[in-house]
């Protein structure tokens, strides 16, 4: 079975690593971490009219109509160049939700606007620092109105959208809350990079409107969760290669005690480690996206897969990428740092590597049992 990317989508590859170089994206992310706006809005209308965003929406919704193997190669750039934009908020998250659980009023009226860059989505879930559990969220709805609080939220300060999950008298559902609107407190949650920006967000008696079936809110986030776990490994995949050729040009390049560092054992081994975790990783990615493009029932098993290799990855060689450069990869000067917080950031998405750990056990475990039931007709 051959997971390579067609021709086609290799040249989108080409196009997009040549645009976000043009463009200076890590010069951008570095402009946000000094004091900017939590994004860049020059390049992300850039990004919006070259059709990225909606790549895997559906031409009727105007969007590109690429599909899931289009946004993975644009997830795997815009993680290499660290591009200070709401992406993952909007294609990721936001549209996929609506996609999957959207009526056709709702994709009709919402997914345009999320293509064109007109309006941008996020997901609110969690209630705070600790790892999420469905069962407990106190965030409620009634009568329309959403009433509680999220954080931390992806892009939730800039964010115009947001699917929230909230409890409701059929159980946890998911809902659209535009936040514009009244009864939306917003504000900035500290973290280790704010070039990928977190908020608090409290709602107040917002307008809330159903998304997909009531009660079907833990049902519909285990199936986002699968779908943006793939995006967000290629991400991570993107950034432990940028890193990994980050530490080899400058092991090259730098001489001690006549001559290049890279020459001595320990940084040979040091990024030789750091490649095969990458390669690993990529692997694992590819599977993932052939799942995800196809809907294979092996979605659950290979998108905690690629999670857990791509997150360990990507720490591996930011952290590995500041060590190669000694004293110098720790100052604000060099961009080793830049790499190591989105590091530390994309870990935590949609849950900690410990959660993913769990979720692929019991995939496997689902999986196994399964084979077993159809291979004897006896449930073990």
């Amino acid at each position: 079975m051959n997971f390579d990317f067609s021709d086609e989508l290799k040249q989108l590859r080409e196009e997009a690593r040549r645009f976000l170089n043009e463009r200076q994206a890590l010069a951008a992310a570095r402009r946000v971490l000094d004091g900017g706006e939590g994004f860049d809005r020059e390049l992300w209308s850039e990004i919006a009219k070259m059709g990225w965003i909606g790549a895997a929406i559906p031409e009727e919704f105007g969007g590109a109509g690429l599909g899931h193997l289009g946004l993975c190669v644009l997830a795997e750039e815009l993680g290499a160049s660290l591009a200070p934009v709401p992406f993952a908020s909007s294609a990721y998250l936001a549209a996929e939700a609506i996609l999957m659980a959207g009526s056709a009023a709702q994709k009709s009226r919402y997914l345009p606007k999320i293509a064109a860059g007109e309006i941008i989505g996020t997901l609110a879930v969690a209630e705070g620092p600790n790892a999420v559990d469905l069962r407990r969220l106190a965030a409620s709805v009634a009568q329309g109105r959403l009433t509680g609080s999220k954080q931390p939220v992806p892009d939730g300060e800039v964010a115009d959208l947001a699917v929230v999950a909230a409890q409701a008298a059929g159980g946890l559902s998911l809902y659209l809350v535009e936040l514009g609107g009244a009864g939306v407190a917003r504000e900035r949650v500290a973290t280790v990079d704010p070039s990928r920006p977190y908020a608090r967000v409290t709602f107040s008696g917002a307008v809330a409107e159903p998304l997909g079936g009531a009660g079907e809110g833990a049902a519909l986030l285990e199936r986002l969760f699968d779908r943006a776990a793939v995006l967000f490994a290629f991400e991570q995949v993107g950034g432990a290669q940028a890193a990994l050729d980050m530490a080899k040009a400058y092991a090259m390049e730098r001489y001690a005690f006549g001559r290049p560092i890279g020459s001595f054992q320990a940084i040979k081994h040091k990024l030789a480690d750091v490649y095969v975790a990458t390669e690993l990783a990529r692997s694992n990615a590819y599977y993932g996206a052939w799942a995800l493009s196809q809907d294979a029932p092996e979605l659950a098993v290979a998108a905690a897969a690629a999670r857990v290799s791509a997150g360990e990855a990507f720490s591996l060689a930011a952290k590995e990428n500041i060590q190669t450069h000694g004293g110098m990869g720790y100052t604000w000067t060099f961009d080793c740092h830049l790499y190591y917080r989105r590091a530390q950031v994309l870990a935590l998405a949609l849950g900690g590597l410990r959660q993913w750990k769990d979720r692929l056990i019991d995939a496997l475990e689902a999986r196994n049992t399964g084979e077993l039931e159809g291979a004897t007709g006896i449930t073990p």
